[in-house]
């Protein structure tokens, strides 16, 4: 099976659809503000995408884009004003930041409410402590999503996590954890990550490295998801796995694109929507 990331994100985008036109009915109007900072090609584009799928489902999309000599100070205060604005309930400030800013400072400051990331110390504890209705980092809930939607249930399973990011690879795990699969985290350390792979129900590759997960580490009848995005040198995108070896050996499996990229995207439109929900309340 190939599960469909922009089948998935579809749908989730008409799930959302209907959520804001529910919240519009009683007078609120979820709003997304985006901070970008400097020119940041690759910014730019993520940022033009995401306003895009805000536009889509009605969400109010908002964008503050300040130049590379920004301040840490002006930052701050702007981050601040958006935390006290009650029209604004999601931030996201987009990375990287100018190396003169601190990313880390940025972050912590965005108010846990409107954090649409989820990023915030606060929710990634809620998180790590099983804390309900906080919001998820957007790419773990993503493949959480694509996981029911393929009809795997990871109760009981053993799961790899390839990868330790905080954006990915951490919360994946306790995500996982969290629907009770048995999970390891495999790293750039990890003695042999061959053997760790062919041990799992369910692979997570997000360690960013071009088909560094072979296809014949794949264990038969496993379930492959490649959150990776790597361009080689020859223009072509490819994963973390080796896609069409693991294909042969997988039950269903991620494509590259078109897989967890637009579950992303999607995932934050939820966020966006539920911090918009919890406001009201």
């Amino acid at each position: 099976m190939i599960i469909d990331g922009k089948q998935i994100a579809a749908k989730v985008r008409g799930e959302v659809a209907q959520g804001v036109k529910d919240l519009l009915a009683k007078g609120i109007q979820p709003g997304l503000t985006v901070v970008r900072v400097g020119e940041d090609p690759a910014s730019a584009i993520y940022v033009r995408g995401k306003r895009k799928d805000c536009e889509e489902v009605g969400i109010r999309s908002d964008e503050h884009h300040l130049p590379a000599t920004t301040t840490q100070a002006e930052l701050m205060a702007l981050v601040a004003k958006l935390n006290a604005d009650p029209k604004v309930h999601g931030i996201l400030v987009q990375l990287p930041l100018p190396k003169q800013l601190d990313e880390r400072q940025v972050l912590d400051a965005i108010d846990p409410r409107k954090d649409a990331d989820g990023f915030h110390p606060f929710n990634v504890g809620a998180l790590s402590i099983g804390i309900p209705g906080t919001p998820r980092p957007c790419t773990p809930a993503g493949v959480m999503r694509m996981l029911d939607e393929a009809k795997v249930d990871p109760k009981g399973k053993r799961a790899l996590v390839v990868g330790r990011s905080n954006i990915v690879g951490k919360p994946m795990a306790a995500m996982l954890l969290e629907r009770h699969a048995t999970v390891s985290i495999a790293h750039s350390r990890t003695a042999d990550l061959a053997a760790e792979v062919g041990r799992a129900d369910i692979v997570v590759a997000a360690i960013g490295k071009a088909e560094l997960v072979k296809g014949a580490w794949i264990k038969d009848g496993a379930v492959v998801v490649d959150v990776g995005m790597n361009r080689l040198d020859d223009g072509r995108l490819v994963g973390d796995v080796e896609y069409s070896a693991a294909a042969k050996r997988a039950s269903a499996i991620t494509p590259v694109p078109g897989g967890v990229g637009p579950m992303t995207r999607a995932m934050l439109l939820v966020n966006t929507i539920e911090l918009a929900r919890r406001a009201a309340r």
